[in-house]
């Protein structure tokens, strides 16, 4: 049965589903979810948005053992627990070692130094960290900020706990894949938690304080068409890219962008490259 290809929910359907669902369980809001139909598979044979909802592994092998009833499933269905707070319950991201690595847009930022500093931040904006990565004696903690175009905070990792806003139009964690949607085929972020000690981000759209960040596959673009970065490499740096306003306490960096354009796109290059990667 569980190859019958009728089975699979389309996904159309899902999406629906995840949307109406706040992304998350209805029962506890957490992010890792199975979708469930509440009218027996076997008995309905048919995929409806409306009898499908989301819960995570236990409250879905709870429902299965009967131990979770379905009037409560079809309660909790009709006021789930992330859109009543407007955001997902935190779940937990399993980083460990004593080194680390981002991959964003091509551009390789590791760090496996045990003196100080510990912390590797690939982007810094106006002295905000999107990501980082903390090294403390086989302790390894990944944090993030991801704002949407206006700085509300869409995404939020702290110290591997990981939480996210219930305000884009569609968010979809398949695997170690997080994907989150500013509408259809507009992708804001596609990053991958490849535990124990590596991030890749290969599409996004990395917003704060009127800087753009585009990227896709190996390229990565800052603010303009003149600021392209690709296939370089950082290694035991406090900071790989570090834009805008600068910290009151210096760190080392990479690459600092001081002038950069905030929200222009007057060139046909970046109108063309925005495009393609919120395709």
């Amino acid at each position: 049965m569980s190859n019958d290809p009728k089975r699979k929910i389309p996904n159309q359907i899902q999406r629906e589903v995840r949307q109406r669902c706040g992304f998350g369980c209805i029962m506890c809001g957490l992010p890792i979810y199975d979708y469930e139909h509440m009218k027996e598979w076997a008995k309905v044979k048919e995929h409806v948005a409306e009898d499908i909802t989301l819960l995570c592994p236990q409250h879905h092998r709870e429902k299965t053992a009967g131990r979770l009833p379905i009037e409560l499933i079809q309660k909790h269905n009709k006021n789930p627990f992330n859109l009543r707070n407007g955001k997902s319950s935190y779940t937990p991201l399993y980083y460990q070692g004593d080194s680390c690595e981002f991959i964003i847009g091509g551009n390789t930022f590791k760090m496996d130094s045990q003196e100080f500093p510990n912390q590797m931040i690939p982007i810094m904006i106006d002295e905000i960290p999107l990501f980082s990565f903390i090294l403390d004696k086989g302790h390894l903690l990944l944090s993030a900020l991801v704002f949407d175009q206006f700085n509300n905070l869409i995404l939020v990792i702290s110290e591997n706990r990981l939480m996210y806003s219930t305000d884009p139009w569609d968010i979809q964690f398949v695997g170690k894949t997080l994907t989150i949607r500013e509408k259809f085929r507009k992708i804001l972020l596609n990053i991958t938690f490849d535990s124990p000690n590596k991030v890749i981000i290969d599409k996004a759209r990395l917003l704060y304080n009127g800087i753009e960040l585009l990227i896709k596959g190996d390229r990565l673009l800052v603010g303009d068409e003149n600021q392209r970065l690709s296939r370089n490499i950082f290694r035991n740096l406090q900071c790989g890219i570090m834009i805008g306003r600068e910290p009151q306490i210096p760190i080392g960096t990479g690459i600092y962008l001081g002038n950069i354009n905030r929200y222009t796109r007057n060139s046909i290059e970046l109108k063309r490259l925005a495009a393609e990667i919120l395709e």
